[in-house]
């Protein structure tokens, strides 16, 4: 408090007179210039409506004030700060040129890839080991007839020519389920067993003509009448056809003759299997009693299925038996051949049906499956066939494919596409006997993207 007060009395009688007030006015001054001019600046900004802040730089102006008051302050500091401040303009100016050297460094770079920073690459090499492990495969174009795609939705259906039906050709009652639905049975293999009165009387019957035949086998001709021994067989030929047509097989009938006991003849009897294949259906139940002609099951071979595809009687006549045709399911293709075609009109949609034979090995389609079905017809066209995955859009939305100019190198080659049927493509632009990348060419281009990309943006 006692410190104060000289400064303050000095303060009234310096300012109590005028030239003493000009003289502080202008020291003043001097103090203030910096600091008078960002206060203009912003009362300006303020009247004129500017909240932007745009064309401030708040890294230097908001310390210009500051900087020249410490300065006045502390003299000092400042011709050290100066000093300072020199020194790190210098090795600004040091890195500035450091920086123009590594810019060189870079283009140098630039030029020992083949391209700039940020250009597109124009080829790409990968060794043996890359392309096995991508993919890669390389094929060589050779010219090729195409035909028109003739496009139409499809379902999966059963291949009739490989499918089978099991019912019983008596009345019988269900005693025993030997398989189940989606088992692999085998031709001659048991399914149910069944039991039946007709099949108990023809059994029976089986047994006493098979006696009276070994009876008068053993007396002979010269003991029995001809008419008699006819009369024998006949009445054999006919319990064994009738066993047979009631479902017994030659070796169940073998075996029951066999034993040649009465107590045998119970009217059981098992149904078999006329192929190999699947279980496809087998609707009834244990105990359940079946009239002649019901399917229990139902044994189809699914390795070869049918693809029932509709297509109107113009585009029928575009289409030859025989003809290839592509099965997309998915992202797949499956290759498959038309093997018929009706000649009556379906009554509500007034359109042809076509089967189109595919191999289902690995048991990937099933019947009731929808797909599409691309079929190549009999207008054909002459060039390169390449498959479509070999062929894609390049940056500025051209088809292109990948040309092998040296051993691991592919570099980008502009085609046009002319047609495409399923996963085939026609094209031009590229001769016959050139290597292209037929398989793995998504790898390539990406390869060869990253290998014009600059990380820094230089």
């Amino acid at each position: 408090m006692n410190k104060r007060i000289p400064s303050l009395v000095f303060c009234t009688l310096l300012f109590s007179l005028p030239g003493w007030a000009v003289a502080a006015q202008d020291h003043e001054h001097g103090h203030d210039d910096a600091h008078d001019t960002q206060h203009s600046d912003d009362h300006e900004a303020k009247e004129s409506g500017l909240d932007d802040f745009s064309g401030i730089d708040f890294g230097e102006d908001a310390h210009d004030g500051e900087d020249h008051h410490d300065a006045h302050e502390h003299p000092g500091a400042a011709e050290a700060e100066h000093a300072d401040g020199g020194h790190e303009e210098e090795g600004h100016g040091h890195e500035e040129k450091g920086d123009g050297h590594d810019d060189h460094g870079d283009e140098g770079d630039g030029h020992g890839h083949g391209h700039g920073h940020g250009e597109e690459a124009t080829a790409a090499e990968l060794s043996a080991t890359q392309r096995r492990m991508a993919g890669v495969e390389t094929m060589v174009l050779k010219r090729q007839q195409l035909g028109e795609a003739v496009t139409a939705p499809g379902e999966v259906v059963l291949n009739a020519y490989r499918t089978t039906k099991v019912t019983p050709r008596i009345p019988a009652q269900v005693i025993k389920r030997l398989v189940r639905l989606g088992d692999p049975v085998k031709k001659g293999q048991p399914l149910v067993m069944l039991s039946s009165v007709e099949m108990a009387e023809a059994q029976g019957a089986l047994l006493e003509t098979n006696v009276e035949l070994n009876r008068v086998r053993k007396l002979g001709r010269k003991v029995v009448s001809e008419k008699r021994f006819t009369s024998a067989q006949i009445a054999y030929q006919q319990a064994y056809a009738k066993v047979r047509a009631y479902g017994m097989t030659a070796s169940q009938i073998k075996e029951l003759l066999r034993q040649g006991n009465a107590a045998k003849a119970t009217g059981e009897f098992a149904l078999l299997s006329f192929q190999n294949g699947t279980v496809i259906s087998d609707e009834f139940i244990v105990g359940e009693l079946i009239e002649p002609g019901t399917v229990l099951f139902e044994i189809s071979d699914e390795s070869r299925l049918w693809v029932e595809a509709h297509l109107t009687p113009e585009a029928v006549a575009n289409v030859a038996i025989g003809a290839p045709a592509k099965i997309r399911v998915g992202d797949r293709w499956l290759q498959g051949k038309v093997v018929q075609a009706r000649h009556t009109l379906d009554a509500i949609t007034r359109t042809l049906a076509l089967h189109v034979e595919v191999a289902n090995p690995d048991d990937s389609i099933h019947p009731g499956q929808f797909v599409t079905v691309v079929i190549e017809g009999n207008r054909k066209q002459s060039g390169i066939v390449v498959p479509v995955e070999a062929v894609l859009r390049s940056a500025d939305g051209d088809w292109q494919l990948f040309v092998e100019s040296a051993p691991g190198r592919f570099e980008p080659k502009e085609v046009e596409v002319l047609r495409t049927v399923g996963d085939r493509m026609l094209v031009q632009g590229v001769p016959e006997g050139t290597t292209i990348v037929g398989k793995g060419a998504f790898f390539v281009q990406s390869e060869m993207a990253k290998g014009g990309f600059d990380p820094h943006n230089h």
